[in-house]
C-alpha cells in the first residue's frame, strides 16, 4: 500500500488531535459565518459527488451527505479521520473517508467528482500547487472547485505582518507587510498547540489556478448580515472587513 506524503502541515495537523475537534465544535465564526455561507453557495446537492478535500472533523461531507450528495472525506490528520468517521456512522450516514495528503491523492481515480471543496485550507498546503494539480485530476470536466481562505489581504502575521489595532467594532487592519512572512507557527484562536501557518498573496491563488488550467468563476468576499452580527463582535466586525475569501473555480 502506498504511503501517505509528509510535509510540515501534515505534521503539524497531525499534532493537534482534540484540540482540533474541541475549537471546531464551538468556533463561532466557522458555525454562524462561514460554514453556513459555503453551504448557501454549493446550492442543491442532490445526487452529486463532492470530494470534502482537507474535511477536518467532517462537519461539511456530513452536511452534503444528509442533503443527498455522494461525499468522498479525505484529511491527512488520521485521528481527524477516525473522529469523522465515528460522527458518520452515529448518524448513520455513508460517506468514504480516507487518510490522504492533499497533494497525493493515491487510490482517487481521475475525473471522479463534481465538486471538490476546500474550506479554509489551501492556504494551509505546503505544496499548494501540488494540492491544485490533484483537485483538477479528480475533477469531472467542467466540475467545480469551491474554496475558501483567509483573505490573504487582510489576515496574516499579526506581528510582523498584517496587524490590528484598537479594540470592538473601530479594531483595525494595519498591514506592515503584505509579501511576509510567508510561513510561521502559531496556535489556532482559542488553542495552545502550534500549527504551521502560509500567508498566499491573491497573485499566488490567481497564477496557480490557472496554470492548472482553472477558470475563475466567481469570488465573494462576504459581509456579516445583520443577523449574524448580532452574535458577537468579532462577527459584527465582518460587516467592515472581509477576513474570508470564497473561490468559485471551473475545470
Amino acid at each position: 500500500m502506498k504511503e501517505m506524503k509528509q510535509d510540515s502541515s501534515t505534521n503539524a495537523w497531525n499534532e493537534m488531535g482534540d484540540e482540533w475537534f474541541e475549537l471546531a465544535q464551538r468556533g463561532e465564526s466557522r458555525i454562524h459565518f462561514i460554514m453556513p455561507y459555503m453551504l448557501n453557495l454549493l446550492g442543491n446537492v442532490d445526487g452529486m459527488r463532492i470530494l470534502d478535500l482537507g474535511c477536518g472533523e467532517g462537519g461539511y461531507s456530513r452536511e452534503l451527505s444528509k442533503k443527498g450528495a455522494q461525499v468522498v472525506a479525505i484529511d491527512c490528520s488520521k485521528k481527524a479521520i477516525e473522529y469523522a468517521v465515528n460522527l458518520a456512522k452515529k448518524e448513520e450516514l455513508k460517506i468514504e473517508h480516507y487518510v490522504r495528503n492533499s497533494n497525493h491523492l493515491f487510490g482517487i481515480s481521475d475525473e471522479k467528482f463534481d465538486i471538490v471543496l476546500c474550506s479554509m485550507m489551501l492556504m494551509d498546503c505546503e505544496d499548494f500547487e501540488g494540492t491544485i494539480n490533484e483537485v483538477v485530476r479528480v475533477l469531472k470536466p467542467n466540475g467545480r472547485l469551491f474554496a475558501s481562505v483567509l483573505h490573504p489581504c487582510f489576515d496574516g502575521n499579526h506581528e510582523r505582518g498584517i496587524g490590528r489595532q484598537g479594540i470592538g467594532l473601530d479594531r483595525q487592519v494595519v498591514v506592515m507587510n503584505y509579501f511576509e512572512p510567508r510561513t510561521w507557527e502559531a496556535p489556532l484562536w482559542g488553542g495552545t498547540i502550534p500549527v504551521v501557518w502560509r500567508h498566499r498573496t491573491l497573485e499566488d491563488y490567481v497564477k496557480t489556478f490557472i496554470k492548472a488550467g482553472l477558470t475563475i468563476v466567481d469570488i465573494n468576499e462576504p459581509r456579516a448580515t445583520d443577523e449574524q452580527a448580532k452574535i458577537s463582535t468579532s462577527i459584527a466586525w465582518l460587516q467592515k472587513i472581509p477576513l474570508y475569501l470564497y473561490w468559485e473555480l471551473k475545470k
